[in-house]
């Protein structure tokens, strides 16, 4: 799947997370919140919202992602 994400877009995505040493699978909505940008670094990121997060703040963000389906 490509990009440009659409608002109310769900989809899936895997990255790998540094603060948890491991890759991470997520089911995701990309809404009026979200964005992508290419850090100082030129990593591509996306802020996305987590669709199954137990907490209130479910928003978070992938660095280097593969967005699955």
């Amino acid at each position: 799947m490509n990009e440009p994400f659409k608002i109310d877009m769900y989809f899936t995505i895997k990255y790998y997370a540094k603060k948890h040493s491991k890759t991470i699978t997520r089911r995701a909505k990309y809404d009026e919140n979200c964005k992508t940008w290419t850090s100082k670094k030129g990593d591509n990121c996306l802020c996305y919202y987590d669709v199954d997060a137990p907490t209130t703040n479910k928003y978070r963000t992938a660095v280097n992602y593969e967005v699955l389906a």
